[in-house]
């Protein structure tokens, strides 16, 4: 037992060390920043962080929320990225177990999750998470290779419909290329499922907030569709045992 939540610590704490390089993808990636040399900063006052600002969560604990040097609030996105890429580390790591497949579905979570808060704030997927996606799916096709087919399929069935059918016009291009990558790695199966999940979670979600907050209705896709693959990934296959045992 002592082993076990000892491992799951450490799980936690690589989640949320990614989750903090997440972060600095999320703001740089639309400004242009390079994410490599500029060195990270207070947003207000410029001062540059130390390595003791820049610990996962508990800097932003330890300081309140605000900037060491100027108390600026420091946004909650922060923290809240952070703790969320770890919880959903443990979560494949739970499901999944100590596997290449655990890794890939954990960089393919932070991959979303960047790219969703992207999406929502600018409506536009960057090409570079697609390309990571794509290549974490040729890493799981080469280790399930005797399913090659299914994965094949699953890049083209839900990508091709929404290219050729909806003429690019209902979704963006950036959509259509995540749901081709996701298929690569999910399979036919669970990228159809994970598309018809998240067009259903993005209605819903949209047309509250339209009601709420008088949003318009024009709505990024990216953030619904990452939440549809995520579930898929976890209980898709349960899910999709559960329906057929209907038909049966």
């Amino acid at each position: 037992m002592l082993p076990a939540i000892l491992l799951y610590i450490v799980i936690f704490l690589y989640g949320i060390v990614i989750g903090s390089f997440l972060n600095v993808l999320i703001y740089r990636i639309p400004n242009k920043e390079n994410i490599v040399t500029t060195r990270s900063h207070c947003m207000n006052c410029g001062y540059q962080l130390r390595w003791y600002d820049l610990v996962p969560l508990f800097s932003y604990l330890a300081l309140g929320g605000r900037c060491r040097k100027c108390k600026a609030h420091v946004s909650v996105q922060y923290p809240v990225i952070e703790a969320l890429n770890g919880a959903l580390y443990l979560l494949v790591f739970w499901k999944f177990g100590m596997s290449v497949d655990s890794l890939v579905y954990c960089l393919l979570f932070s991959a979303l999750l960047a790219l969703s808060v992207i999406d929502f704030r600018t409506y536009e997927i960057p090409v570079g998470f697609n390309l990571f996606i794509l290549t974490l799916g040729l890493i799981h096709c080469v280790c399930h290779y005797t399913n090659w087919l299914d994965y094949l399929i699953g890049f083209l069935c839900v990508s091709v419909f929404l290219y050729y059918v909806t003429g690019g016009r209902a979704i963006g291009g950036g959509d259509v290329k995540l749901m081709a990558v996701c298929g690569l790695l999910l399979g036919w199966k669970l990228i159809i499922f994970a598309f018809l999940l998240g067009c259903i979670i993005g209605s819903v979600i949209h047309l509250i907030r339209m009601k709420v907050s008088g949003e318009g209705h024009v709505l990024a896709m990216g953030p619904y569709l990452s939440a549809g693959v995520a579930i898929a990934v976890l209980w898709g296959n349960e899910f999709l045992q559960w329906y057929l045992n209907f038909y049966l």
